[in-house]
């Protein structure tokens, strides 16, 4: 639940891949089961930004061939949106069924009310993420004065039944894990306690079956904390691991890399609103994780809470091709990672995401002006006006149509200066100069030492 039952939290929102397969083909991967034939992935998540300017709960998706850098799906619009309940979702997780269709569940709360009292949660059907049918409010227990928060479900084989974790305040007076049973998303029998380790814990997020270990992540205070047992049984989880965290920080997502033995742990931090924050490891059973660098993955515009599950390269074409990539991009600075293009006051600069207007870094990356070959880039939310050099430094001008303005328009687009796989953006009317960050204010200077190298160089992405 991207949500923090206590009063600091409301505060802050109201201001606002793998080893080979097996021959049996099958791998686990978090409260899902990846298959032989998967080789991407899904996520689920719904969005907020640090003024609340982008604030929408409805289910958004996004895809991606190796799980750490992501393409929004529907111009980073809402799928589909939830028309029962509160009229809204937050912590969206999607799981594959036996039967190999999709199931969608998520909390039934639009905004940051936390007092507020649902003991139903929001479940769609789907048969490729493309269509959803069978919308529903699913109860989950018969608690008075609580919540069902960050619904995720797993497939218990010794029981042959779903088990549908969430967070509720049961009579010990704070959150614990709890689970509910179903075969059918439909009706659910048994609900009881699934971990409590004797104070508040939401967020639980189940990995199972690894080496017959099970591992069970959750938020304890700020930090993503881990419990572990050989069983599914409620109440047999230990704690074990070492917390992480960076800030503030809910939500803790496991993954499996699908070409590589290493599992990403993901967690949404809440100072500042709505930054994904990943740490690696490549063995569970030891509790310890290390941070991956952030030129390496790039989370959603926006995104909260995600909810990730693997899907086939098929599924992978169809969602692109059923929903459509964004029209535009975000430039990400490779030494500043954390930070990205944007314009602010009409000037160029880099800046620590998130902020909002989030608009601000959004880009459509066109022919360029003076020469097709090359590119320019026009504001998404002032598109009439093209970040263009003027006495080296870069700006937010409007297109007066001349062959000046056009000049000072045009890049071309090579191989990064510091990392081939990333890209730089060559003057074209001052062919020794590229676009560079310096004091986070964009330039064209020429570039010779590594440090500016570095400082010219960009990831392109959603």
């Amino acid at each position: 639940m991207t949500a923090h039952p206590h009063p600091s939290r409301r505060t802050l929102l109201g201001l606002a891949a793998t080893a080979p397969l097996a021959a049996t083909g099958a791998l686990t991967l978090g409260s899902g089961t990846a298959h032989a034939a998967d080789s991407a992935y899904v996520m689920a998540y719904f969005t907020e930004s640090t003024t609340m300017l982008e604030a929408d709960y409805g289910l958004h998706l996004a895809v991606s061939t190796d799980g750490l850098r992501w393409t929004p799906l529907n111009q980073n619009a809402p799928v589909v949106t939830p028309t029962g309940g509160a009229g809204g979702l937050r912590d969206p997780f999607v799981l594959r069924k036996q039967d190999g269709t999709f199931v969608v569940l998520a909390t039934d709360l639009k905004g940051t009310d936390w007092s507020r009292t649902s003991v139903y949660i929001h479940v769609w059907d789907s048969t490729d993420l493309r269509s959803f049918t069978g919308y529903r409010l699913l109860k989950l227990h018969d608690m008075t004065s609580t919540h069902s928060w960050a619904p995720e479900a797993f497939w218990d084989a010794g029981r042959g039944q779903y088990g549908i974790l969430y967070s509720s305040v049961n009579s010990s007076g704070h959150n614990v894990i709890m689970v509910s049973y179903t075969t059918d998303f439909r009706t659910t029998v048994s609900p009881q306690v699934f971990f409590d380790p004797g104070y508040d814990v939401i967020d639980g997020n189940l990995t199972v079956g690894v080496n017959g270990v099970n591992y069970l992540y959750y938020k304890r205070d700020q930090t993503l904390v881990g419990a572990r047992s050989t069983s599914l049984a409620p109440g047999s989880f230990t704690p074990f691991s070492t917390p992480v965290a960076h800030g503030g920080t809910e939500a803790p997502t496991v993954v499996k890399s699908l070409t590589s033995g290493v599992h990403y742990l993901w967690g949404d931090t809440y100072t500042p609103n709505g930054v994904f924050y990943a740490w690696q490891s490549s063995n569970l059973a030891s509790g310890t994780w290390t941070p991956v660098d952030q030129r390496l993955y790039t989370q959603p515009l926006n995104s909260k809470h995600c909810g990730i599950h693997p899907i086939t390269s098929t599924e992978y074409s169809n969602l692109l091709a059923r929903w459509g990539a964004p029209a535009w991009n975000r430039l990400k600075s490779y030494n500043f990672p954390d930070r990205y293009v944007r314009h602010s006051g009409f000037a160029g600069r880099i800046d620590a995401y998130p902020f909002d207007p989030f608009p601000d870094s959004q880009w459509k990356l066109v022919p360029g002006l003076a020469d097709s070959a090359g590119v320019s880039f026009q504001s998404v939310n002032y598109p009439t006006r093209y970040l263009r050099h003027y006495d080296y430094a870069l700006r937010l001008d409007v297109n007066d149509g001349t062959s000046a303005y056009a000049g000072d328009a045009t890049f071309y687009r090579t191989a990064g200066l510091a990392d081939a796989s990333w890209s730089s953006f060559r003057s074209y009317n001052n062919p020794t100069r590229y676009i560079r960050h310096y004091a986070y204010a964009l330039r064209i200077d020429p570039v010779s030492t590594a440090a500016e190298r570095q400082d010219a160089t960009f990831q392109v992405g959603h």
